[in-house]
């Protein structure tokens, strides 16, 4: 569900799946999920903390709670049809993982690897994706006073564009890695 809908419009959706509780679960779940601001990992000091990444030449952040985990480049195979940015799957822990190029996903042209690249595990559930960066620095934490009203300078990031911070000199572009995931461009990656 759009997080724009008319709540009025909700109870009657919901309404409708009375008599379907799990149904009825799933859509106010959708709905929740849709609705949560996707920058919001503050924690007691009123600080964001994020991921700070390189891709290509820009570095940017993702949300602490967008990331699961950080791993090194694995051995993929290659899914036949499969659009050129999705490298691959991966075998990690016993399950499937499909491994996304995201610079290439966003336009940029293909890198060879590197041992600087590393995956960024999608922290959702039913959602199995992974995105290679071509490299991690680790976290930052930053005060509110470090927000800036930054636009994106590339336009393939705008539409995935949470926040932007500045400090030191440097400007971080924070984007969703949830809301790319869930965009209609990444789900068709077999098409």
């Amino acid at each position: 569900m759009d997080a724009r809908v008319d709540p009025s419009d909700l109870s009657s959706a919901w309404s409708a799946l009375r008599e379907q509780p799990f149904d009825l679960l799933l859509a106010i779940e959708r709905s929740l999920r849709s609705t949560r601001t996707e920058a919001v990992a503050r924690d007691d000091g009123g600080t964001w903390t994020g991921l700070a990444f390189r891709l290509r030449d820009r570095w940017l952040l993702a949300p602490r709670e967008d990331v699961r985990e950080i791993s090194p480049r694995p051995r993929l195979t290659r899914v036949p049809g499969a659009k050129p940015w999705l490298l691959g799957v991966a075998n990690v822990r016993g399950g499937l993982l499909p491994v996304t190029d995201l610079g290439q996903w966003l336009g940029h042209p293909a890198v060879t690897e590197s041992r600087n690249q590393r995956v960024l595990v999608l922290n959702a559930d039913g959602v199995p994706a992974g995105f290679l960066v071509d490299e991690v620095a680790g976290y930052r934490q930053f005060a509110p006073e470090d927000q800036s009203p930054m636009a994106a300078d590339d336009p393939t990031l705008e539409p995935w564009r949470i926040g932007a911070f500045q400090r030191d000199g440097r400007d971080w572009l924070a984007i969703s890695l949830r809301k790319l995931s869930r965009s209609e461009a990444f789900v068709l990656a077999g098409a």
